[in-house]
């Protein structure tokens, strides 16, 4: 359970699988996912959730906003399912109802998701895609790294990164690698939080 401001990020409970089934089926959400989904479709998402997180330890949070929605979407960490060039790896993804955009919650829940990725989890690199249309999408990302803090270390984006395609959809991604430095021994400012001041890199 990580608690933001305005936000609680917790495992999925059975009473959030009919508004998440809505957001599932809600066109504007899924415009650049595999498509909508049935309520069936919605609750075996729901299943594989919960069984990441007890296989991986860590997952995807529902996401409440405190005293305006019990339930808005989700955002967290996941391992892909599919093979590519960047996989294995360590994905942050998020899907909020489309009646929530625009308040500054999936940034607020993924700068937490990141610290809670590398400070609690111990991760050393977690990676964000999606296709280069989803403009949307990759402004969360590079709004998320630009404030992440992690205790003792600093995220920055590998620079070296190239145009990979999951061979799921033969898509181009627009790829984000972010990775662990840690600090030099013996700085001053070791022991203290360090904001990214980074951009995410486009593939087209």
């Amino acid at each position: 359970m990580i608690r933001t401001e305005r936000l609680l990020l917790r495992r999925f409970r059975a009473s959030d699988r009919a508004a998440f089934a809505q957001l599932s089926a809600d066109p504007r959400v899924t415009e650049y996912l595999a498509g909508a989904l049935s309520r069936e479709q919605s609750d075996a998402l729901a299943d594989r959730i919960e069984a990441h997180f007890d296989e991986h330890g860590f997952g995807l949070f529902a996401l409440e906003i405190t005293g305006v929605a019990p339930f808005a979407g989700y955002v967290g960490l996941s391992v892909p399912r599919f093979e590519a060039a960047f996989t294995p790896c360590v994905e942050i993804g998020w899907r909020l109802a489309a009646e929530h955009w625009g308040s500054g919650y999936a940034s607020e829940a993924a700068r937490a998701v990141l610290a809670h990725g590398f400070d609690v989890v111990g991760l050393d690199e977690i990676v964000s895609f999606t296709v280069p249309a989803n403009t949307r999408s990759r402004r969360q990302g590079e709004l998320a790294i630009m404030t992440a803090k992690a205790a003792t270390s600093t995220p920055a984006i590998r620079k070296n990164m190239r145009a990979l395609t999951p061979p799921r959809n033969k898509m181009p991604m627009a790829i984000t690698a972010i990775t662990m430095n840690p600090p030099m021994s013996g700085s001053a400012n070791s022991n203290s939080p360090t904001t990214a001041t980074a951009t995410a890199i486009g593939i087209t």
